[in-house]
């Protein structure tokens, strides 16, 4: 049997037959029209004339002539001429489907001329061996009808063909029609058709979360366990977290983890022009799941749909928004118990949700899916390398201390960076220095060595540089440096990279001194050059944030006290009222300005007590115009704490397997579970220093 009568059989067995297509009909009726418009349904016959007519005349070839609808002459042949060799090419002709013999027509213009040509033509002849002329009156009701039927039908052709496209196209079938525009868009992926391959082996990181999710899919698969104590299974999961940390892969893992029906729609899809689809769709969203219950429902970016109500600055009484809210809240709060079906959403704007979405009995848990901290982005690493063509020096430990505050997206772009940039340098393997500029690319931008810069303004970026570099190195609660450069790079003239350390509390001490390390650049110019530039506008929007945040948000200012003006639930956008009075605004403009002028000062001390340190490091900018923390440590010796002891530097793992097929990647994932937990504190990101 070969693979064709196998395909067949196969076809047979399942059942399946081809579908039909509904553009056959119309290419059929098409065709038709086409053969009918060259059949003739009168009397066949070529197109002769005057002087031809003369000539057959002359020659007694002519039988008769029939004038009709006083328009066209039919002329018919003798028996003799037929049959003879002079027309031998009209012997027989019977082009109309009628059966007519008509051998030639002529087109006579006014009956009166064509009558009075033929009797001075045949005026020599005997009356009775002359012509004998009919006229009839004939009507054409075939080509009436078409003339009719084929403008009727290419009418209501174009209108359903715009009507069908004005639905939303397909067949016949009942998504396609407008009358069915209320129905839910959401994509099934079904156990035997789905075709998501996504499982949480994939989904590196987020340990916490796959354990809540892995929980909801075995609620499903095994309800019995959680039902036979009398307990309820939650109705909806929301996820929240920044953007590109997995939240949708997270989502996709679960289709490809769980045996069961998996409904997936985005928030953007309920919302249409027409008032009410949003509402009908949520309907038959829910309809559809319940049919196949037990399944999972995702839906995707709902603060689309789930902004709080009441908030909506168009002030539209009958806000379409809302009104799919309203019917997606009651939809959500009218499952009966244990009924199998459970909602999972995300967003990463949990704060503008209404509360009575969020509450308890609709969405029942919410996982946090936060950025990665340094384990889990190793373990992020791991994954997206798994398919790449690794060198030996590349350890991705140091990669994953030399990222913080990036997300799984951002890793997972780092990655594809550094394999593009070594197939642009003809590299056969991705290396160390692939990584290292791709992750140079992404914080601080491409890079611009062509861009014309005069040796004074070099001048100025180096030593701005230097002032940030110094003072980073020199204070004990800076974050340490990386590299600083002053090639452009993006939108800044030059940079400094810094390795924060990963934490989630920050002291007062801290801030102040990444606001004064942050200054050193201003601070650098005017101890050198007695003026000031714009270099410095980047580093002062940072630093005047940090101010303001510490005096309004965090309590850290004496005189205004232990007093925050944070919204942390995010509804106060529409907010006419300063939570403060003008005394208060006045005082907390005062205690800024005092903060930052304190640490300007703080920062021209270190910076006149280091001046020729600030040199030098100046001077090997301009020479090799990239400076690593070995030279500032040559420069400036070991960095030190508060307590003046040396601050020791963590050491890059050298034994990390390289995860280059699969079985290196479990294999790592399965030993970073034995690992202690203890890991350092969360930097939420980094930044290169504008000049």
């Amino acid at each position: 049997m070969n693979e064709k009568e196998t395909n067949n059989n196969n076809k047979k067995l399942n059942g399946s037959k081809p579908k039909f297509n509904p553009s056959y009909i119309y290419i059929g009726i098409a065709v038709l029209f086409l053969i009918l418009s060259f059949i003739d349904f009168g009397g066949g016959g070529n197109e002769i004339g005057w002087k031809k007519f003369v000539t057959m005349v002359r020659t007694n070839d002519v039988k008769k002539v029939v004038v009709v609808n006083k328009e066209t002459a039919e002329i018919y042949l003798t028996e003799d001429a037929i049959t003879s060799q002079k027309y031998k090419s009209v012997s027989g002709n019977k082009n109309s489907i009628l059966g007519n013999s008509v051998n030639f027509k002529m087109n006579i213009g006014s009956i009166d001329t064509f009558q009075g040509k033929l009797d001075e033509l045949q005026k020599d002849k005997p009356i009775e061996k002359r012509l004998d002329v009919e006229y009839e009156k004939r009507t054409d009701y075939m080509s009436g009808i078409l003339s009719w039927i084929i403008p009727i039908l290419l009418f209501f052709g174009i209108w359903f063909f715009l009507f069908k496209k004005a639905s939303g196209g397909g067949g016949m079938g009942g998504g396609s029609q407008i009358f069915n525009i209320g129905k839910s868009k959401a994509k099934i992926f079904d156990k035997e058709n789905t075709k998501i391959k996504v499982d949480f082996k994939d989904v590196a990181g987020m340990e916490e979360a796959k354990v809540e999710i892995i929980e909801i899919v075995d609620f499903l698969k095994n309800s019995n366990k959680y039902t036979r104590l009398g307990g309820k299974i939650p109705k909806g999961v929301l996820l929240v977290g920044p953007p590109g940390t997995g939240k949708t892969l997270l989502a996709k893992a679960v289709a490809g983890e769980a045996n069961v029906p998996f409904f997936s729609m985005s928030g953007s899809d309920f919302v249409e022009m027409f008032v009410g689809v949003g509402a009908s769709r949520v309907r038959d969203l829910f309809k559809q799941a319940k049919l196949k219950s037990p399944c999972i429902v995702f839906i995707d970016e709902i603060d689309a749909i789930g902004r709080a109500r009441g908030k909506n600055v168009n002030f539209n009484s009958n806000d379409e928004r809302e009104n799919t809210l309203n019917q997606l809240l009651t939809e959500m709060d009218g499952f009966e118990s244990n009924s199998g079906v459970i909602i999972i959403a995300a967003t990463n704007r949990a704060e503008i949700l209404d509360n009575a979405l969020t509450r308890a009995g609709r969405f029942d848990r919410q996982i946090h899916v936060e950025l990665p901290d340094l384990k889990e982005r190793k373990e992020i690493f791991l994954v997206h390398t798994k398919d790449l063509k690794l060198d030996n020096d590349v350890k991705l430990n140091l990669f994953s201390k030399q990222t913080p505050g990036f997300s799984g997206a951002d890793i997972a772009n780092v990655c594809n960076e550094a394999a593009l940039i070594a197939a642009r340098n003809e590299h056969t393997k991705i290396q160390k220095q692939d990584f290292l500029d791709a992750i140079d690319r992404i914080i601080g931008g491409l890079e611009k060595r062509h861009k014309l810069i005069s040796p004074e303004e070099k001048k100025t970026i180096a030593f701005h540089e230097g002032g940030h570099a110094t003072i980073s190195w020199l204070l004990p609660y800076a974050h340490p440096l990386v590299k600083v450069t002053i090639v452009p790079r993006g939108k800044a003239l030059g940079a400094a990279w810094y390795m924060p350390e990963e934490r989630q509390l920050t002291t007062k001490e801290q801030i102040l001194d990444e606001m004064c390390s942050a200054l050193g650049g201003r601070a650098s110019e005017e101890i050198n050059f007695g003026k000031v530039s714009t270099g410095a506008l980047n580093d002062l929007e940072k630093v005047t944030k940090q101010a303001y945040a510490m005096v309004t948000y965090f309590g850290m200012s004496t005189k205004v006290g232990n007093i925050s003006f944070y919204d942390s639930s995010g509804r106060g956008d529409y907010s006419f009222v300063k939570p403060y009075s003008e005394k208060v605004a006045e005082l907390i403009d005062s205690e800024v300005k005092k903060i930052i002028d304190e640490q300007y000062k703080r920062a021209k001390k270190i910076l006149k007590e280091n001046a020729k340190g600030l040199g030098l490091l100046a001077e090997k900018l301009l020479e090799k115009e990239v400076v690593f923390a070995e030279d500032l440590e040559t420069i400036f010796g070991k960095r030190k704490d508060s307590n003046g002891q040396i601050i020791k530097d963590d050491e890059f793992e050298e034994n990390e397997p390289i995860a280059i097929n699969k079985e290196n990647l479990e294999k790592s994932l399965n030993s970073d579970k034995d690992e202690k937990k203890e890991m350092p504190d969360e930097s939420p990101e980094i930044k290169p220093t504008d000049s």
